[in-house]
C-alpha cells in the first residue's frame, strides 16, 4: 500500500513527500459505551490508511483518494468546506486544528487504505488520525495523541455528523502491537491490557456479513439521545449521575415511570456494558479468555434484544459461531451491519470458518468475508 500511495504521489505531484499511517480498531468489549461515559477496551490493528503528504507553498489541500480514483481541492477556511464525503474528514482535520489555534498551510496528498470500508473497522478514524498526527508532526505543533484523538472525534461531529464517541480515535492514535487498551470515556484516563491469545490457544478473527451500516442520521444519533434522556431523568434524584456510567440498575428502575420503555432497555445495555467490560478485563490480566467469552455473548445479546442495533445477518452469524464452540462472539462497532468479532480455540479455528462461510453462503447467497486480526501500534511515520 505503501508502494502504491507513493508512486500515485510521484505520478501527480512530483518531489516526494512524507509518510504517515495510522490503524483501524477492533473493540473487544464495551460497545455504545463510550458515549455514556463508560469504559471500552479497543486494540488498534494491522489494517488501515497510508498518506503522503507535502507542503505546497499555497493556501489549498490538493488530495487524491486512490481507492476511489477520486481528486479534491479545497481551501482552508470554513466557507472551503469540499463537497466530496472523504474530502471531509481530511477538511474537518484541517479546521480542527486551526481552531486549536494551529496555522495551516496548503498540502499536497494522496493516500489509500485496507480498512474495509463498512465493517466496523473504523476506516474513518483512521483516516483523521492519520492527518492529525502528519500535520502535528510536519507542523511541530506538539499536540499530545489524546488531543489528536479529540481532533477526530470533532471532524466527526462538526464536518461529517456522526455525534461518535472518542474511542475510534483514540485507540488509532494510541495503539500499542501486543496490548489492548482500557479507556475512562469520562476522564480520559486509560491503562494498557495485555492481549495475547496465540499464547493461550486462541485466535482472533472477524467475520463481516458484507451488510454496510451508514451511522450519519441513523439509528445511532437516536440511540445516543435516549441514553441522555435515561441519565437526565436519573439525574434529578442523584445529581451525582454525569452519564449512565456513573448509574445503577436500581436507579433505573426508580425512573421507569418518566421515560420510554424503548429508553429503558438502551440505558440498560448501557449500565450492564460497564460492568462486564470491567469483568473481562480482569480476566484478561490472568488470562481468562474464557470468562472474556462469555461477556462477549452477553454484550451481542443486549446489542440485539434491548439496545437493538444488531441485524438478522449478524445474529445469524453469533448463533453459528456458539453452535461451533467459539470461545467468545458478537456483533462490533456501531451495529446496523459489518463484522463479528470471535474469540476462537486455535483447534476449533478451521472448523468454524468452513462452517459459517458455507452457511452463510446458503442462508444469504452472498459470501461472508474473513479477517484475521492482528494487534498492531497506533499512528506513526513511516518515512
Amino acid at each position: 500500500m505503501k508502494t502504491e500511495v507513493r508512486a500515485k504521489f510521484a505520478e501527480l505531484y512530483g518531489e516526494a513527500g512524507s509518510v504517515y499511517a495510522s490503524p483501524g480498531r477492533i473493540n473487544i468489549i464495551g460497545e455504545h459505551t463510550d458515549y455514556n461515559g463508560g469504559f471500552v477496551l479497543p486494540g488498534a490493528i494491522d489494517k488501515g490508511m497510508v498518506a503522503e503528504i507535502k507542503f505546497n507553498g499555497t493556501d489549498k489541500v490538493r488530495a487524491f483518494a486512490l481507492d476511489l480514483n477520486e481528486s479534491s481541492e479545497f481551501g482552508l477556511n470554513e466557507e472551503d468546506a469540499p463537497t466530496e464525503g472523504w474530502a471531509k474528514y481530511i477538511f474537518g482535520v484541517c479546521r480542527e486544528l486551526t481552531k486549536k489555534g494551529a496555522t495551516i498551510k496548503g498540502f499536497d496528498t494522496a493516500f489509500a487504505g485496507d480498512v474495509p470500508l463498512g465493517a466496523g473497522m473504523s476506516s474513518s478514524a483512521a483516516l483523521e488520525s492519520t492527518y492529525a498526527f502528519a500535520l502535528n508532526d510536519m507542523l511541530s505543533l506538539d499536540f499530545d495523541l489524546m488531543s489528536l484523538a479529540k481532533v477526530g472525534q470533532a471532524t466527526e461531529h462538526n464536518y461529517v455528523g456522526v455525534k461518535c464517541g472518542i474511542m475510534d480515535q483514540f485507540a488509532s492514535c494510541h495503539g500499542k502491537a501486543g496490548y489492548l487498551m482500557r479507556l475512562d470515556c469520562k476522564t480520559g484516563e486509560f491503562a494498557y491490557v495485555p492481549f495475547d491469545p496465540e499464547k493461550y490457544g486462541y485466535k482472533v478473527v472477524l467475520v463481516d456479513t458484507c451488510v454496510k451500516h451508514e451511522l450519519v442520521d441513523s439509528p445511532y444519533n437516536r440511540r445516543r439521545e435516549s441514553c441522555e434522556r435515561a441519565a437526565a431523568a436519573i439525574r434529578k434524584t442523584h445529581p451525582e449521575v454525569e452519564f449512565l456510567r456513573d448509574a445503577k440498575l436500581e436507579w433505573l428502575e426508580d425512573v421507569i415511570g418518566e421515560i420510554t420503555m424503548e429508553d429503558y432497555f438502551r440505558a440498560y445495555y448501557a449500565i450492564e456494558e460497564v460492568d462486564r467490560l470491567l469483568t473481562a478485563c480482569s480476566a484478561l490480566e490472568k488470562g481468562d479468555y474464557e470468562t472474556v467469552g462469555k461477556k462477549m455473548y452477553g454484550t451481542h445479546n443486549g446489542m440485539s434484544m434491548l439496545y437493538e442495533v444488531s441485524c438478522a445477518e449478524l445474529d445469524f452469524v453469533n448463533q453459528v459461531a456458539k453452535e461451533c464452540g467459539v470461545t467468545g462472539s458478537r456483533v462490533m462497532g456501531g451495529g446496523f451491519g459489518g463484522c463479528t468479532i470471535n474469540i476462537v480455540k486455535a483447534d476449533k479455528y478451521d472448523h468454524f470458518i468452513a462452517t459459517v462461510q458455507k452457511a452463510y453462503k446458503e442462508k444469504y447467497c452472498i459470501d461472508c468475508k474473513i479477517y484475521p486480526v492482528v494487534i498492531s501500534d497506533g499512528a506513526r511515520k513511516l518515512v
